[in-house]
């Protein structure tokens, strides 16, 4: 009967796509006015209803059976995103699981957590806007709260969903809240406990971040107290150098008074000034420990000399961060810890151990470093994962430690604790390699396992890191097809083949750090120095050079590593247990689009 089965839902999704094929061929400007606006209704109506009604219960249906997990997903969020192309899988994850009926334990079907806003949802009736704004209100009622209270809550807000846009529907949700708990007694310390949050969003174009955050009362007391001290008129202007930096209390009033009188800030630039000033003492005082994840707990970047030299462009930090290089300089010179340099010069030898075998299992700063600088090394190698360098593991993606691998550079990889756990020989599991020839040589390849007699998944590799790369790709592209396009020339990006080898190389001959840039015609026994001077008078806070391709004019000094060594290519066994339920920072619900 399956069979069967699946043969209707095929049949009909495929007279389904039919009927939208003949709309698609459909001329509207034909139509009426009264006509365009109504077949728009209908449409938009139909499209919430397939969403609703086929695509939302296939996907509580995967969940009953726990499809996501066999094929290899971490949750039924990320079988959202990756499997079906959902662009906010959080937030369409939290109305499925307000609107689904899912199967329970005993094997029974359950009515949906809000029976009302199901109903509509179904029906095509409210917008996926509308219903988590809806969500949004009914997610602020107090536990406290009776049943038949929060039931009739749910149906009204439901109602305002159909009825209003979700600016209006916050609105509603807050008088309705007014009646619900009317002088706060019911909202206890279970409720603020569940609502606390503090997200930092992603950069947008601007590499500006907006953090959201619901504070309980304590931490806001802690606050209030930090930004009454920190961000008073006059202290901590990074606008004026003669500003007293540090807490109020603690300048001299004569000078605070007069940098007051400069002070042209808000009160909202100079509460970030305060939380900026105070981070920066944080992390200068070491109180955050050595090491975190085998890296030094400091900002660490990556960049190239060409950008150092010219005080342009974008570094990258471990944690994933775009930082102006003139911001990473003024980091580096106003830091009170001093600067480390670290350059990435590896090639035939070096004076920092990059391949340890068998001696150790976990990788070394230096590694740690090291990959970071290395194409790829900024995140996550699992395909589709950008959790950054600060949060990842070095995982034996040539051979397992257990089965014999090695603690060397050029057979580990990057991976975030919930890839680095789904490596396995099992069906859902993950099979990686090193990649030991093409122009992807020293990346990691991800297969997902299927079960026994199907057909094999394609490897995948993270190409997230590869953007700048591509920009320049196209962009070269773009410019030689315009310059030849008088002659009827016309130039492939297929002939711009993206280069992961580096054609600039440097010797680190002394064992002390030399830079030379062979590009130029340097001296390999250290006439580069001139290079390394100069990023000490930057006062760099770490010098990691970017691997994107070199280009006309860029001078630049690449890590390169030992040829790679005929590898052992058995995939990893089993990591022992099942992967942790944990996951990483800003995966589960984020408050907005774009939060990380």
């Amino acid at each position: 009967m399956a069979g069967s089965a699946d043969a209707r839902v095929a049949d009909a999704l495929t007279r389904l796509a039919e009927v939208v094929d003949e709309l698609a061929g459909c001329d509207v400007s034909q139509l009426s006015d009264t006509g365009v606006v109504e077949a728009a209704q209908v449409a938009e109506r139909l499209a919430r209803r397939t969403a609703a009604a086929v695509t939302d219960r296939l996907v509580v249906e995967a969940s009953d059976r726990t499809l996501p997990r066999a094929l290899g997903y971490r949750d039924v969020r990320d079988f959202l995103a990756h499997r079906l192309g959902v662009g906010d899988p959080a937030a369409r994850h939290q109305l499925i699981a307000a609107t689904g009926s899912f199967t329970s334990i005993v094997g029974e079907k359950e009515q949906p957590r809000c029976p009302t806003l199901a109903r509509y949802w179904v029906d095509g009736l409210i917008a996926p806007a509308r219903a988590r704004a809806v969500l949004e209100v009914l997610g602020q009622i107090p536990h406290q709260i009776p049943a038949d209270v929060r039931a009739a809550a749910e149906a009204q807000m439901a109602d305002y969903g159909v009825q209003f846009t979700p600016k209006e529907i916050t609105t509603l949700g807050t008088r309705l809240m007014a009646h619900l708990d009317p002088d706060g007694t019911v909202t206890d310390d279970t409720d603020r406990r569940r609502r606390r949050r503090l997200w930092v969003n992603r950069q947008g174009a601007d590499l500006m971040s907006r953090l959201t955050a619901d504070l309980d009362p304590a931490t806001r007391a802690r606050l209030d107290v930090v930004l009454d001290a920190w961000a008073a008129p006059g202290m901590n202007n990074p606008d004026d150098d003669t500003s007293p930096a540090g807490p109020v209390g603690e300048a001299d009033a004569e000078q605070v008074a007069e940098a007051a009188a400069r002070d042209q800030r808000s009160q909202a630039q100079r509460n970030h000034d305060a939380v900026s000033a105070l981070l920066s003492q944080v992390v200068d005082a070491g109180v955050l420990g050595r090491t975190h994840r085998g890296l030094p707990i400091q900002v660490i970047a990556t960049t190239t000399l060409a950008e150092l030299q010219a005080h342009a462009g974008i570094a990258q930090t471990a944690s994933g961060t775009l930082l102006p290089i003139p911001d990473l300089i003024a980091m580096a010179a106003h830091s009170a810890s001093g600067v480390h340099p670290f350059l990435a010069v590896f090639a035939e030898h070096t004076s920092v151990p990059l391949y340890l075998g068998r001696s150790k299992r976990l990788a070394s700063q230096g590694q740690r470093l090291a990959s970071f600088a290395s194409a790829g090394g900024r995140m996550c190698s699992a395909p589709g994962c950008t959790q950054p360098a600060s949060r990842v593991a070095m995982h034996h993606a040539a051979k397992d430690w257990a089965q014999g691998g090695r603690t060397d550079i050029d057979q580990l990889a990057p991976a975030c604790d919930v890839h680095n756990n789904r490596v396995g020989p099992k069906p859902g599991q993950y099979t990686t390699r090193i990649i030991t020839d093409g122009p992807d040589t020293g990346r990691v390849a991800w297969r997902l396992n299927t079960a026994p007699g199907m057909p094999p998944n394609p490897e995948h590799i993270n190409r997230a890191a590869d953007v700048a790369t591509d920009f320049r790709d196209h962009l070269a592209t773009t410019r030689a097809q315009a310059s030849t396009a008088a002659a009827g020339t016309i130039t492939h990006l297929s002939d711009h083949r993206r280069r992961h080898t580096r054609t600039d190389t440097a010797t680190d001959a002394a064992g002390a750090g030399a830079v030379v840039d062979t590009g130029t015609g340097a001296d390999a026994a250290g006439t580069g120095a001139a290079l390394s001077i100069s990023v000490v008078d930057h006062r760099l806070l770490t010098a990691l050079l970017d691997t994107t391709p070199e280009h006309a004019g860029d001078r630049r000094v690449d890590i390169t590593w030992n040829p790679p060594r005929p590898l052992d290519l058995d995939p990893d066994p089993p990591p022992g247990g099942e992967p942790p339920g944990s996951e990483p920072p800003g995966s589960v619900d984020p408050p907005l689009p774009d939060a990380a």
